[in-house]
């Protein structure tokens, strides 16, 4: 019996069910989040920001899949809060599993780049889980992946700590180009990826930068929201 097993025992975080940390029948029981424009949220199709609220330096889309509760939101806090790197792998499979299902339509020649760490925090929880899980719904999507296209310059406050009215202000400026890429109008889409959407300003910084520095066309995508 490893580390793992003795902390964290393999059995479904919701109803406890053995040899799996999230059994399909739990995620079954997830329902599927009613997309919507990250702008003024309202309902648009496949999360497709609408023509008359886009600005030049808004994300084009963003996409989440699963409402944030049930066993998905389990599973995620662990990811943050419990340095549970295997739940990772089993909740990036059933990601792209149930992704299939909705036979959603991404555009060719995307590059998948995650939401990074600053270097404390990923050396204390030990491994950024939007790393980890945008690697694998890369490999099966068959998306370049490029976990290193954003830096994280300065480590600000955790979003999660702060009410929604601040968090804007706490995630602004946080976030730069590796000086490694040359984005400047690249053809490739660039899809940011990360574990929840909440109020959506870490993904809107990230967007922001990118497009500044010249991507065409950048999407979000998240597990839940």
């Amino acid at each position: 019996m490893g580390f793992i097993d003795i902390f964290f025992p393999k059995k479904c975080l919701e109803c406890g069910k053995e040899e799996v940390y999230l059994c399909r029948s739990c995620i079954e029981k997830v329902a599927f989040l009613k997309q919507v424009c990250i702008r003024c949220e309202r309902p648009s199709i496949d999360g497709m920001t609408h023509v008359k609220c886009q600005k030049k330096l808004d994300l084009d889309r963003c996409f989440s899949l699963w409402v944030y509760q049930g066993v998905i939101r389990k599973a995620i806090v662990k990811l943050k809060y419990k340095f549970a790197y295997e739940i990772s792998l089993e909740l990036a499979n059933h990601f792209v599993h149930f992704l299939g299902k909705k036979d959603i339509i991404f555009p060719q020649n995307v590059i998948l780049t995650p939401i990074p760490l600053h270097r404390r925090r990923k050396n204390w929880r030990g491994f950024n889980q939007a790393e980890e899980m945008g690697k694998i719904v890369s490999e099966r999507l068959g998306w370049k992946f490029y976990p290193d296209i954003l830096l994280r310059k300065k480590l600000n406050f955790p979003q999660t700590e702060l009410k929604e009215d601040q968090r804007k202000g706490n995630i602004r400026g946080v976030f730069c180009l590796n000086p490694r890429y040359d984005i400047q109008n690249t053809l490739n889409t660039i899809l940011i990826f990360d574990d929840v959407l909440t109020t959506g300003a870490t993904l809107k910084e990230a967007g922001k930068v990118l497009k500044r520095n010249g991507a065409r066309k950048v999407l979000g995508l998240t597990m839940a929201r």
